[in-house]
This record gives structure tokens, sequence and C-alpha cells, in this order.
């Protein structure tokens, strides 16, 4: 038994699923699942109740000696925080909106203040007056109280009319991502109407009377978008448009100009898009950008002129055109495809036009003025890039004013804390609105990050962002190391800064984010060859970026951990089964583990548009390359490290059985005596549990682990 494993003596016994045979056979292959019971879609089952309970016990037992050390991690992070706080306000017409955050509470307060010169033009120096001669604060909605008699309680979509006068949001009490609509008076509170149920969180508004909603099927596919008028039943709402193929799902957004809402109908390769014209939504919705197998199509509006940002097998890091209002194919190249740039997302302004890109890995920003309205279109020169200080760094889009010159936007890095600039456009000066307060004595000039490339097996060089204490790592193979990866859907994971691992730096940990294939990072083809009959490189990658850190000394073996979650928790079962030996510890957040069986099934939910991402297992050559990964397919009787795995039971995106039956076939076949911790929030879903210090417990409980696992748990009475 390890050091770790056996600091102290655990009363209660690792929990043993029972067996129940449940043969599947296809293409002449038999796989027996022993486990296949854990899965109940009502989550009422005794037997499944009481098993995800005797390893919540088992959980609290087997961390019972790092109680002190958890509670007082969760202290360490709690503390960092400035409970008090507003965020960065935004202009709405004659309004300020903001959040306001209380000390002790969990939940914010959506919060307006008059502008006192509200035609005034807006400027980078403007600032909200907050004195006693200021306009008086006005909270519209408080969460805190919204959220009282429920365990899970979420508010997102909080849609402002465009007169101000009213509010719609959506919430979600069980953290299954079924929200339900309400429609509120901005002023009083009252609720206007009755509530819309059974809805996602795709919602605006078509004016001052009337919402745009959508709506999921069985399997939770977001498959149906509807016009509601307020003071009318939810029964009699238009249904805009029905997507009948089950690979593709609809998502909804309103144009940067606020006069168009568009409606996409996307699979993971192939985009539609419908627009309608929110001066008059009784036209319903028009073709904008038809559906062509394998293009990809992000919309917005300006003037006189649609813009599309277009993805095909030949412009796979998309060009940018635009096309009139009045004849949508007769389009204009404005931005021509580029080998080595990504458009990753474009803002439009009334003169303006920001592109969001990546080249070699980094972020840019790059701002291009454009012609005045009525004038031709031509391709757009002498874009201008702002500038940022960091090697490795995460910048992102914010809320701005379409009529404006100026861009928000957001930045950080691994040792710089978020912050909210103002770009002037025309001058190009940016001033910063809010830097988020770290307590407890931080200073960045006591971090460093770097970017290092590792070789993949057949040669291809993965980026990694690296961050330390400089004052607290050797870098001679003695530091622990928390290696983190993602990589599927081309998701980016970019070095953005998290107080949390603070806790980790500042006890010696070097911080590491490998840029995996299967991401975005790198460009279009870093995803292609991530993903379908290319997956395993994301899972080498990995194990090369582990391989890479041992051999240049930032760690060993013996303090290499690991964490991934979601379809990064794939990620941590794929290479535990393959490389257990390269690592100390893992940590598998909610973990899509089970890919084989998952995938076979069109009834859960989102199986059918994953087809895309993962594959068809219903064809042979699928079914038996995702077999030959799948973690729970590929658990053997072999040592493996230190492991936690969390669920949440209410997920709708992964089902807490997949984690279960990981863990029950780790626990029967194991040959170790290393930790084995499964978590299962029984009041959550995907995202965990609701309140913002709610969620540090579960980061405080993960970092308590790592340092058991590591033996790094500090004795009584020391520091």
């Amino acid at each position: 038994m390890s050091a770790a494993a056996g600091n102290c003596s655990d009363p209660v016994a690792p929990p043993a699923a029972k067996k129940v045979e449940h043969r599947m056979e296809m293409f002449g292959d038999v796989r027996i699942d022993n486990y296949y019971w854990l899965r109940d879609d009502s989550r009422s089952d005794p037997d499944v109740l009481s098993h995800l309970q005797r390893e919540n016990a088992y959980a609290d037992s087997a961390m019972a000696g790092a109680r002190q050390l958890e509670d007082n991690l969760f202290a360490e992070i709690r503390g960092r925080i400035k409970e008090d706080d507003i965020s960065v306000p935004i202009r709405r017409g004659p309004y300020y909106y903001y959040k306001r955050y209380l000390e002790g509470k969990e939940y914010v307060q959506h919060c307006r203040r008059l502008i006192p010169d509200s035609e005034a033009p807006p400027s980078v120096y403007d600032e909200m007056p907050t004195g006693p001669e200021a306009p008086p604060e006005q909270v519209i909605l408080d969460v805190n109280i919204k959220a009282q008699n429920h365990s899970f309680y979420h508010v997102t979509a909080f849609q402002i009319s465009p007169s101000n006068k009213l509010v719609a949001y959506a919430e979600d009490s069980k953290g299954d991502e079924r929200y339900s609509v309400y429609v509120i008076d901005a002023e009083t509170g009252a609720t206007v109407g009755k509530p819309l149920a059974n809805v996602t969180s795709y919602l605006e508004w078509a004016g001052d009377d009337a919402l745009v909603y959508i709506t999921r099927d069985e399997i939770h596919r977001p498959d149906k978008v509807w016009l509601h008028r307020l003071g009318t039943e939810q029964s009699d709402d238009l249904c805009l448009y029905h997507e009948k193929d089950d690979i593709f799902s609809l998502r909804l957004k309103v144009s940067d100009s606020k006069k168009f809402l568009f409606v996409a109908s996307t699979s993971k390769n192939t985009t539609s898009t419908f627009y309608l014209d929110i001066s008059k939504p009784e036209d319903g919705l028009q073709v904008l950008t038809p559906r062509i197998y394998g293009e990809e199509t992000r919309v917005s509006h300006r003037g006189n002129h649609f813009f599309i940002r277009r993805r095909s097998d030949l412009f796979y890091n998309s060009e940018l055109l635009a096309c009139p209002l009045d004849d949508v194919s007769n389009t204009t190249v404005l931005i021509p495809h580029r080998e080595s740039v990504k458009i990753t997302a474009m803002q439009l302004f009334a003169d303006h036009l920001v592109l969001f890109e990546r080249e070699n890995g980094s972020q840019k920003v790059t701002v291009y003025g454009l012609p005045a309205l009525g004038e031709p279109f031509a391709q757009l020169q002498g874009g201008r890039s702002i500038d940022f200080v960091d090697p490795v760094f995460s910048v992102g889009q914010s809320e701005s004013q379409f009529a404006s010159n100026i861009l928000r936007f957001t930045y950080s890095s691994m040792r710089t804390p978020p912050s909210v600039y103002d770009h002037d456009m025309d001058t190009g000066i940016s001033v910063v609105k809010k830097i988020v307060t770290v307590l407890g004595g931080f200073d960045e000039s006591n971090y460093v990050s770097e970017r290092k490339w590792a070789t993949a097996p057949d040669g291809t060089q993965i980026p990694m962002s690296i961050v330390y204490r400089k004052n607290m790592v050797k870098l001679d193979a003695s530091d622990p190391l928390l290696l983190y990866g993602y990589g599927s859907y081309e998701t980016c994971i970019d070095p953005s800064f998290k107080g949390s691992r603070l806790s980790l730096l500042d006890r010696g940990f070097i911080y590491v984010i490998a840029h995996i294939r299967g991401g975005g990072e790198m460009g279009r083809p870093w995803y292609d060859n991530g993903k379908l009959l290319k997956k395993k490189n994301t899972f080498t990658d990995f194990i090369a970026c582990a391989e890479y850190l041992i051999e240049k000394g930032y760690c060993t073996k013996e303090k290499l951990c690991i964490n991934g979650r979601s379809a990064g928790g794939l990620l941590m079962g794929a290479v535990l089964n393959m490389r257990p030996d390269l690592f100390v510890a893992a940590v598998a957040g909610v973990p899509f583990v089970d890919v084989l069986t998952t995938m076979l099934d069109p009834t859960i939910p989102l199986t059918t548009s994953e087809w895309e991402e993962w594959g068809d297992p219903r064809t042979e050559e699928y079914y038996h390359y995702m077999k030959s990964y799948s973690p729970v397919d590929n658990v053997r009787a072999q040592n493996y490290p230190h492991i936690l795995v969390t669920a949440g039971l209410n997920d709708s995106r992964v089902l807490y059985s997949e984690p279960a039956k990981f863990v029950a076939k780790l626990r029967d076949l194991k040959t170790d005596d290393n930790m084995l911790i499964f978590k299962c929030e029984m009041g959550a879903g995907h995202f965990s549990k609701s309140g913002r210090f709610e969620r540090l417990q579960e980061e405080a409980f993960t970092y308590a682990f790592l340092l058991k696992a590591l033996n790094m748990i500090p004795t009584h009475g020391s520091a």
C-alpha cells in the first residue's frame, strides 16, 4: 500500500457494486457489461441511489484524514475573493446594467442605474457615478432570494427588452438544463404573464411584446424554435422552424445591430442559418446560408449587409464574406482564407469590424474600419492588431455598443487576474475598466508563465502553457506538477487566470495546460486530426506532453498529477488505461468514459449529434476503433494511480452512470491499493453546484485529494 493511501485507516470499505450480466453483441463481438444496471434515467431506483450514497460515504471516509486540509484550502480559496463587488457596467439605452455581489451571498443581484447624460457619446473614460448625488441603484432581480428554497439554482439568459421596461430570464432549479422562462417588470419586479416551461437557455426578444425561444426533444436536442407573444398561452405559440434531422441542433442569437435574430441549424461540421427581421416577425424565418454538407457559417448584420464567416474543407480556417440583405447569394470576400490564421469570431459595429483570430496557438484581435453605409464593399485592408504583454494569454469578447467606436474585451493570463478593457477603435487607446481583485497578498510578479512544445509520436509539435511560482519551484524534477487537458469539439483551453489555482502554485506546484489535438488552438486541422478515426492523437499528444515534462526535469512520474473534465474526463480514462505508470494521481470530472455503449444508443441525450465528433459505431470500422479506446471497455487488471472521479446525478450531458460504471469496474479489476474515490453530487448536473462558494468546495476537495496522493498533507501543528 502506498504511503498516501495509508495515512489513515478507512473505517468504511470501498463499495463493491453488484454484478448483473448484460450481454451486448455487434459485428460478432461480444461485450459483457456487469454494471449496466447502474443507468436509471428516472434517477429513482433504490439500488442505484443506495450505491451512489455508499460511494459518497466512502469518499468522505477515505478523505477524513485530509478534512482539516480541505477546510483550510476552502478558506484560502474563498479568502482571495472580494465578496462584495460589482461587474463592469454595460450601457444599454438610458441605463447602466451590472451585477452586484454581496458579502457572504452565493448569488448575484442584477442591477441598473440611470445614465446622467445618456445622450452624450460614450467614451473609454466613462465611469458610472455611485456617490450620493448619483441616480439610485435599482435591483431588478436578486437571485439570492429566488434560490432560497432550492439546493441548486441557476439563472441564465437575462435579457432586457428593447424598451428597457421588461426582463426575461431562464431558471434551472435542478441542474438538468431544463429551463423555465419568466418575464418581469424591470421597475417593480412583478411577474408578467405565465412562465414558459421546458425550454432551453436560447432566448431573445423580438421587439417589446414577443420572445423567440428554443425547446428540446426527448433526447435533449434543441429542435424547435418558437415565437411567443406576451399575454398569450405557451400552447398558442408559433413554431417558426422544426429541425427533424437528429444530427442537427438549433441555436439562437441576436445580431450585433439588434435588428435581426439568427437561427442556426448546426451539426459538428455543417451549419445553415435563417434570419428573422425583428421589425417584421410575422414574416417568419428566411434562409441566409443554405445547408451545404461540410460548410459552417456564423453570421451578423450591419447596415444593408449581412456578414458571414464561412468555413469549408477548402477554406478550413474560415473566410469572411458580406452580402446585401436583398441578395444573400451575392457575396463579396472581405477577408480571404489564410492557412496560418484562423478566424474564431467577429464583432460588428456601425463603423468597425473586429476579428478574433488565432495564429501559431496564440490569440489576436484585429480591428478594421468599414466603408460608410451605402458605399460598396471590397476586400478589407489595413487591420490594426491590439497588443498584449504576456507570452501566453486569453482574450475574449464582451458586450459592446454597436453604435459606438468602443470595443470591450476581457483579458487574463495564467499569472494576470481577469481584467476588462475598453478600446477606442479610432485612436487605438485601451483603458482598463476593472481588474478582478485577488486578496491575500497576491503579486503577479511572483509567477512565471511560459510556452513549451512537446513532440508527438508522429512528429507534430504540441504547445503547452506553463505557470509556476518562481520562488517555490526548483525545476530539478522534484516539484509536483498538475497537467490539464481537454482536446475535443475544437474547444480552445486558453491560458487564463484562476484564483483557486494559487493554492497549488503557492505550495510549489507547476501547472501545465496541454493544448492537444482535438481542440482548436492551432487552427481547424488541429481539431480534424483529433476526432473520428484520429481520436487517439488526443491521447498520445497528452502522453507526449507528460513525457516531455519528465524528460526536461519539470517533475517525475511520482510527482505528475493529471486532470480533465467531461470530454477531458474521457482523456483521463484513456491515458490511465494506456499509461497508468506515468502518473501518480488523476482527477476525472464528470467523465465521458462509456463511449462505445453511449454512442450505440440514440435514445441517450446528445448521442446522435455526437456521431460527427466520435463516429457512428453502428459501422464496423468505427465500432472497433471506438472500442479500442473507450475507457470502460479497456479497464484491465493492472496497477492504476490514485484516482478521483466526480459526477452529477442530474447531469444531462454525461449520464452519472458512466463514471459510476467506470469506478465499479476499476474497483473490481485494479491490482493496487491506491485511492479510488467517486463523489456524486446528488442535487447537481454537469456543472457542479450552483452557488459561487459552493463550487469552491469541490475544488478544495480535489486539491486535498491531490495533496494526499502526493503525501503533502501537513502533519499536526506544521504550517
